[in-house]
């Protein structure tokens, strides 16, 4: 059997029945970097009131409360997203002023000589970016307890054939994964390495070891919904130029292999809330869905991520 330390380029899934799991893939064209897209990312990645930010988008970023820890996640986040690299002053820059910022530096320039890269004009494409989610019928705590435990993966997910935790501190837990093995008899493996923030319920990864790609960065959300907890994996990452597969091969894999390992995920846990609430007195159940998870979730309960995407 032949180990390698790096990433699949992952095999196409099929799973039959209904596809009940939401996807958003990669478009044909590259969105612009608008206003609304700068608050998303905002929003999602660096903890910003919605609502401030959609009230003040004339405002600086610092005087809407962005510290330098989410001015540094709002740079890595633009720069793997639109390959744009925000000056350290981006603090005093409004949400509109980074929009035009991203928008005139991610136009494309070429010369005589080309891009200087190694690749031809037709290879270098948009970063990939995916968004998957789904609903558990499951309380917050439950499903957050259940998907962050990295030591049980191989019990919630159907890829994994180990989970070996190299490093934890805090919420911050550094692991090598490793796959079954392919049809070539090829075992695939990797480390990564991922910080959870139980009070705002999100989790941010990367690959340590990216094998095949130039990055990988992961972003997983908790949002509590009517019928339970709405889960959702967002990846965005690009390809080397050698690997077996361009980028936009692999948001296609990334997307199809994502419902899949959803959908076990969501079955998975229904069955536990179920067994829970037929063992557990009334008495005790009642505001066990309210508030957000208990810290230090990471690596203590249960499994998350899949589809080879952590």
């Amino acid at each position: 059997m032949t180990v390698r330390h790096e990433d699949p380029a992952l095999a196409e899934p099929s799973r039959p029945g209904e596809e009940p799991v939401r996807s958003v893939a990669e478009p044909a064209a590259p969105p612009q970097a608008t206003v609304a897209e700068i608050i998303a990312i905002l929003v999602r990645h660096c903890g910003l009131d919605a609502d401030a930010a959609a009230a003040a988008p004339t405002t600086s970023l610092e005087d809407l409360g962005m510290d330098s820890l989410a001015l540094l996640e709002l740079q890595a986040v633009v720069a793997d997203r639109y390959r744009v690299q925000l000056p350290e002053e981006a603090g005093q820059l409004s949400i509109a002023e980074i929009s035009d910022l991203v928008v005139r530096q991610s136009t494309p320039e070429t010369g005589a000589a080309g891009p200087q890269d190694g690749r031809s004009a037709g290879d270098k494409g948009r970063p990939g970016h995916t968004e998957n989610s789904v609903v558990i019928a499951a309380p917050p705590h439950l499903v957050w307890d259940r998907t962050n435990d990295v030591g049980n993966w191989t019990g919630l997910f159907t890829e994994y054939q180990s989970v070996q935790i190299l490093e934890q501190h805090g919420d911050t837990v550094r692991f090598r994964l490793t796959m079954y093995p392919d049809e070539n008899g090829v075992t695939w493996s990797w480390v990564s390495e991922r910080t959870a923030d139980p009070a705002r319920r999100e989790v941010h990864a990367h690959r340590v070891e990216t094998g095949p790609f130039e990055y990988m960065r992961i972003h997983w959300r908790y949002d509590e919904v009517p019928g339970g907890t709405r889960m959702t994996w967002t990846q965005d990452f690009e390809m080397r130029p050698t690997a077996p597969v361009t980028t936009a091969q692999m948001t296609e894999r990334i997307n199809a292999n994502s419902r899949v390992q959803l959908d076990i995920i969501r079955d998975k846990i229904e069955r536990i809330a179920a067994e829970l609430a037929a063992t557990t007195p009334p008495e005790q159940a009642v505001g066990t869905s309210a508030g957000p998870p208990a810290p230090g979730a990471v690596g203590t309960a249960a499994a998350t991520v899949g589809v080879g995407d952590e």
